[in-house]
């Protein structure tokens, strides 16, 4: 990664390293986020259960995803498990890493667009940039959703911001958000089946996709680029159903997910 964060992980957080050295008892890791810091795996961080030969699950230049479980504050050693990492955690580690190594790219591409030095101006925009945002495709996830308020506070040229602000917006998509949950809907009328099919397909009308669970539960879900905006079109279409289903003596209750 061209960019490094400045000081030291924090306990608890996912990292990713390279294995440097491994010993009968010990994994020492460089952490591939980091300036110069190094990290260390014993044995029983490994795996569950016993561990015949630790080699048998990592060798000298494998990457690995880790969490920190403690910093000595004394001797500023860094004590990292491998078994405590969940599939989920490993998951989106891996897939932020990929955003960033194809963040990191576009940033080549204007480099040898501007006819610049690549290193000059990746550190005239990922140290200001990252430090701000957290990483650098965060960065450009910004510039697709609010434009060029991205900038604001870095300071990077006027040339280079124009011609990144039209990269960007062409080469990224705008990030997706997604909220679901259950809903669950029912009346006694004479013609519920009816009056239920008009309710659900008002709310699939909105850009909600309604998904069938089994009688009366439904998976309701929306997808959009804005939060609010995806928050506002789900509330609206349930406070209609709600109204509709009452008025023929139903009920209705949703349930977001997480």
């Amino acid at each position: 990664m061209a960019y490094k964060k400045l000081g030291k992980p924090e306990i608890d957080e996912i990292v990713i390293g390279t294995v440097k050295r491994v010993t009968v008892h010990s994994v020492f890791i460089d952490l591939d986020e980091y300036t110069n810091i190094e990290g260390m795996i014993h044995i029983s961080e490994i795996a569950p259960g016993r561990i015949r030969n630790i080699r048998d699950y990592v060798k000298e230049g494998k990457k690995i995803i880790c969490k920190v479980l403690n910093i000595n504050k004394v001797t500023g050693n860094i004590d990292l498990s491998l078994r405590r990492v969940t599939l989920s955690q490993r998951i989106e580690k891996s897939n932020e890493l990929k955003q960033e190594v194809k963040a990191e790219k576009l940033v080549s591409s204007l480099a040898v667009k501007l006819k610049l030095n690549q290193d000059d101006l990746q550190k005239k925009i990922l140290v200001k940039a990252t430090e701000k945002y957290g990483s650098l495709f965060n960065f450009f996830q910004e510039i697709v959703t609010n434009g060029k308020v991205a900038f604001e506070g870095l300071n990077i040229p006027t040339n280079i911001s124009d011609e990144l602000f039209n990269l960007v917006k062409e080469k990224m998509r705008a990030p997706e958000v997604s909220i679901n949950g259950i809903l669950t809907i029912s009346t006694f009328t004479s013609n519920g089946v009816d009056e239920l099919k008009k309710i659900l397909e008002k709310i699939a009308a909105t850009g909600i996709k309604i998904s069938y669970l089994g009688a009366p539960n439904y998976r309701l879900e929306i997808i959009s680029d804005n939060l609010k905006k995806a928050d506002k079109i789900l509330t609206n279409a349930l406070e209609q159903a709600t109204k509709e289903i009452e008025a023929i003596d139903g009920t209705l209750k949703f349930e977001k997910h997480d």
